[in-house]
């Protein structure tokens, strides 16, 4: 075996001469690292890149095999686990392979030969657990791209609002420092995909926080269900859909159906997102925006409030410039709707300009200019 395919493996076991005999076996084939206790294991796995494989004694004091397993699944979960244990009793299997899931079990005294082939086994399974998410993510990345995509030429206004949507929920994740945070990102981006089916009139109604009439909003109501049935056909898009169906249902129900900790985390932050650009719409300034929502007590959590808070002060801390159609740039913020001379509206506010936008505007007659963009303001003495 190369040393560059050699496994990273990761042994824990509490007595010395059961960790020198896996070394033994094991120095020759794999980048080996040692530890006495599930603590020092646990110091070992937050060292450095992955472990392929980790083998684990059972009975080990304070820390033993299952709770160091259960703990090295939660933050590694791609490692392939092995439980080495001299005692065969059932409770221990019961607690390693339930909090564990290991992949093997190893009785001491193990044969060299079972040790090797189980650490070989156990790196195979890791590159094969690794490729398959890998393939998965691709995939799944490749459908929402597809589906934005979809969305910004049926529906300039709804890609608009997915747009600043998924940029003030990307930010609230940023500052609250979540760790999961696909789910809701990629929920923003498509909170808008029902919109498609919305007539142009009613969609421009919505982008402008105009009021609605009682058959515009049962039409505008039913976009949620064009979205679920879409999104349904996509594979692992399930935490997605729970955001969006319980953003939905509170929406139809009303701001106070239901307290903030009894909806999901990600489901909260995109209605805070949503809230915000509801009222923005309406003509209300960021900072006023902010108020109103400050002044309803108990619907959203005060750290996300904060959080909202600081983005939109980091936010205001920029200046608008006009540039020429000509002037625009990759990267640019649009400060307000791009649109024709007849009024139709081309690209929404707040839409990030990429070199596919401006290959499709270099072809349109009649665009307004200039163009209201949204930079950075310089700092005193910057």
């Amino acid at each position: 075996m190369s040393a560059a395919a050699r496994p990273r493996v990761l042994c824990v076991d509490d007595e010395p001469l059961v960790l020198e005999g896996l070394q033994l076996h094991l120095r020759r084939r794999c980048e080996l690292t040692l530890a006495g206790s599930g603590e020092e294991g646990l110091a070992a796995l937050e060292r450095g890149e992955p472990f392929d494989v980790v083998i684990s004694d059972m009975r080990m004091p304070g820390m033993d095999g299952a709770a160091f397993l259960a703990r090295a699944r939660a933050r590694w979960p791609d490692t392939t686990r092995v439980l080495l244990t001299g005692h065969a009793d059932l409770d221990a299997a019961q607690a390693a392979v339930n909090e564990g899931q290991i992949f093997r079990f190893l009785t001491k005294p193990c044969p060299p030969e079972v040790v090797i082939a189980t650490v070989e086994a156990g790196a195979a399974q890791r590159r094969l657990v690794v490729a398959e998410r890998v393939l998965l993510e691709q995939t799944l990345a490749g459908a929402v791209r597809a589906l934005v995509e979809v969305l910004a030429l049926a529906s300039p206004v709804a890609f608009g609002r997915a747009a600043r949507l998924h940029r003030t929920v990307a930010a609230l994740c940023e500052r609250l420092d979540l760790r999961d945070r696909w789910p809701v990102e990629v929920a923003a981006q498509l909170s808008q995909l029902g919109s498609i089916q919305l007539p142009p009139a009613l969609a421009e109604k919505l982008h402008d926080g105009r009021p609605l009439e009682p058959e515009e909003r049962a039409v505008a109501d039913r976009a949620p269900e064009l979205a679920e049935r879409l999104l349904a056909n996509i594979p692992r898009l399930e935490p997605v859909r729970e955001i969006l169906a319980v953003v939905a249902r509170r929406g139809a129900a009303g701001p106070g159906a239901a307290s903030p900790a009894e909806r999901p985390l990600g489901a909260r932050l995109l209605e805070l997102a949503l809230e915000l650009d509801r009222l923005e719409g309406s003509g209300l300034s960021a900072q006023e925006a902010i108020a109103v929502i400050q002044a309803r007590p108990g619907q959203h959590e005060r750290r996300h409030l904060e959080a909202l808070a600081a983005e939109v002060a980091d936010r205001t801390a920029t200046e608008i410039r006009e540039v020429p159609l000509a002037g625009l740039l990759p990267g640019m913020v649009l400060a307000e709707d791009l649109r024709a001379r007849t009024g139709l509206l081309l690209v929404a506010r707040g839409h990030t300009v990429s070199a596919g936008m401006l290959s499709r505007l270099q072809g349109l007659a009649g665009v307004r200019e200039p163009v209201r963009v949204v930079t950075p303001r310089a700092r005193p003495g910057g």
